[in-house]
């Protein structure tokens, strides 16, 4: 039996060129996702992350389907990723044979969730408070 130990790399560890990357670390931020055009004429959604441990932080970017998996907050394992040099700064990737997975969602979601229907009420209720036949619009 072939049994294969995967290393955890630190943030501080990767450098361009580095292949076959295991890392784990928690997502730092996410920039809102944009449409780029390939150079093939394909459409694809694209978001940047920062990913960060405790030696330092890693841009990366999401693609597709995997912009929605992840948020601010979640603790994630990229495996089999690799790092390349965009614009002189180095830059986690998953490519086409990389996984992300999320071990730890963060809730902020669900936080921004009830936020947002709290702001909805109190709104409802505020419009409640005009008296029939009489706009606050001006």
């Amino acid at each position: 039996m072939l049994v294969v130990k995967v290393y955890q790399m630190k943030i501080n560890e990767l450098k361009a060129g580095a292949s076959n990357v295991t890392i784990k670390a928690k997502v730092a931020q996410k920039d809102e996702p944009r449409e780029v055009v390939t150079k093939y004429g394909k459409r694809l959604s694209v978001a940047n992350i920062t990913l960060k441990d405790n030696t330092g932080t890693i841009a990366m970017s999401l693609w597709g389907s995997d912009i929605n998996t992840v948020n601010v907050g979640d603790e994630i394992e990229v495996s089999n990723g690799y790092v390349n040099e965009f614009r002189g700064t180095p830059q986690l990737s998953t490519g086409k044979f990389g996984k992300i997975k999320v071990l730890e969602k963060s809730g902020n979601s669900d936080e921004l969730l009830e936020t947002e229907a709290e702001d909805k009420e109190a709104s409802e209720e505020s419009e409640d408070d005009v008296p029939e036949g009489e706009s606050d619009e001006f």
